[in-house]
């Protein structure tokens, strides 16, 4: 049997080339898309495949579940496995408007969350994983979370640190602990939406500060400090939602002085540091006493572990963001965040966010190709913010895009007072297969080159 020559459509196993099932879907999909292998046709009995391949039986087994999971085989019995014919998704939608890292290609998710829950139920006590935590993490949690720091800060004191269930509890634990109702936040004109939901909710008053094509103006930041005296400032300085514009380094020392001079603290929300390109020093480095430094796992791994580190140096100060945080949200799950540590201790983390990383600049450099000169992303991150041309308004061009069966997000989302701006934001990583980013983008790009149904039934 192992003298059969090998299916046409099956490339031989590169040693580098990631796990052996994985290349073997990769090379189904390939040969389905490029019509080697037509609906109907019978795959070879995973046994035979094996023998010729040379592997286990169980390296061909993944390979085709994982090919069904991909809808691209059906089990037909006794009779064997065939190509699946195409799915028709009726009213599919293209989803560009929420913000979740990609999927990274030659990671295994399902695999790392069976052998990660697996290493830490044989170390961990079930009762423990099952019942309430009341201290902000434990132990291994914070010392996961000092790893996971390491590279914005260098050594970290896990004592100081809190594990919060995502980064949008911790920051509405933050605006809680740190003001009082009809307090002003400062922020940028065009911020991150859970802030104003915090801020509406607890009755603090958010203030938009002027900012350039560079971010937040350092001088006009000063001058609103001085003249509200907020409660906080809040600031998303590296690869900034939605605008995706990373702050200097001499900017942010700048609002460092400033934070000193004017006694005001800054929430530090920086989700996607360690996703940029040489990212400059989070401001805490600059103003450690005075800022308040937030990372979560969901930009940089995935949303479902609901994991965020908040560093808090000062003890005081931290026991009351705890009992803030405790009024709305008691803790972190602890079976996820155990997860969480599992994989940043062992290593598990840092490959799946080393693969959203290379997934999402390959994703930009598409949405570079497809949108043409009207593309200024960063070429990194989750998101591009794609400043419109003056017939389209956001509100019209998100309604346009619904009807194409593409979901973007206008800049009313962001907007924190003031002149919205004429721009939507795009999202690269919640469409799971590239080939559908890409038809989305298509569409996307050319219903930008066109005018609106209401111009155009103006012209005669």
């Amino acid at each position: 049997m192992q003298d059969e020559p090998l299916p046409l459509w099956l490339p031989q196993l590169a040693v580098q080339g990631g796990p052996r099932f994985l290349q073997i879907a990769d090379a189904l999909q390939a040969a389905v898309a490029d019509g080697s292998l037509k609906p109907g046709d019978r795959l070879p009995p995973q046994r035979r495949l094996a023998a010729q391949l040379d592997v286990d039986l169980t390296t061909v087994t993944r390979a085709y579940d994982e090919a069904r999971r991909r809808q691209l085989l059906e089990g037909r019995g006794a009779r064997g496995t065939y190509v699946a014919a195409p799915k028709v998704e009726l009213n599919a939608v293209l989803d560009l408007s929420m913000n979740t890292p990609p999927p990274p290609a030659g990671v295994d998710l399902d695999d790392m969350l069976k052998q990660g829950l697996a290493q830490v139920l044989m170390g961990a006590d079930a009762q423990l994983l099952m019942t309430y935590h009341l201290g902000g993490g434990s132990d291994s949690d914070r010392k996961a979370g000092a790893r996971w720091l390491q590279p914005m800060f260098g050594d970290v004191d896990a004592r100081q640190l809190v594990v919060c269930p995502g980064a949008q509890a911790a920051i509405a634990a933050l605006v809680l602990a740190l003001t009082e109702p009809g307090d002003v936040i400062l922020t940028e004109p065009t911020s991150y939406p859970g802030l104003r939901a915090a801020a509406a909710q607890f009755g603090r008053r958010i203030i938009a500060v002027q900012a350039d094509s560079q971010g937040i103006m350092p001088e006009r930041l000063e001058q609103a400090c001085r003249q509200h005296r907020p409660g906080l400032v809040y600031l998303n300085p590296t690869l900034q939602n939605p605008t995706a514009i990373t702050l200097a380094e001499d900017r942010r020392q700048e609002i460092a002085s400033i934070a000193k001079r004017c006694h005001v603290r800054i929430v530090e929300d920086d989700p996607y540091w360690l996703l940029a390109d040489a990212p400059p020093p989070p401001i805490a480095r600059f103003a450690p006493e005075q800022v308040y430094y937030i990372s979560t796992l969901s930009k940089c791994l995935t949303p479902g572990l609901r994991v965020a580190f908040v560093l808090l140096p000062d003890p005081h100060e931290r026991q009351r963001f705890l009992v803030a945080l405790r009024s709305f949200a008691l803790m972190a799950t602890p079976l996820t965040a155990a997860l969480a540590t599992q994989w940043i201790l062992d290593g598990s983390a840092g490959k799946l966010m080393e693969g959203v990383r290379k997934e999402a600049r390959l994703r930009h450099r598409m949405a570079r190709d497809v949108l043409a000169g009207r593309y200024s992303g960063a070429g990194d991150g989750l998101h591009v913010w794609l400043e419109l041309p003056s017939y389209w308004s956001p509100s019209q061009l998100a309604r346009a895009a619904d009807s194409e069966g593409i979901a973007v997000t206008p800049a009313q989302a962001f907007a924190t007072g003031g002149e919205s701006v004429n721009a939507i934001r795009i999202s690269l990583g919640s469409i799971k297969d590239r080939g559908r980013l890409q038809a989305g983008l298509q569409r996307l790009s050319h219903l930008l080159a066109r005018l609106p149904e209401s111009f155009s039934a103006a012209v005669v």
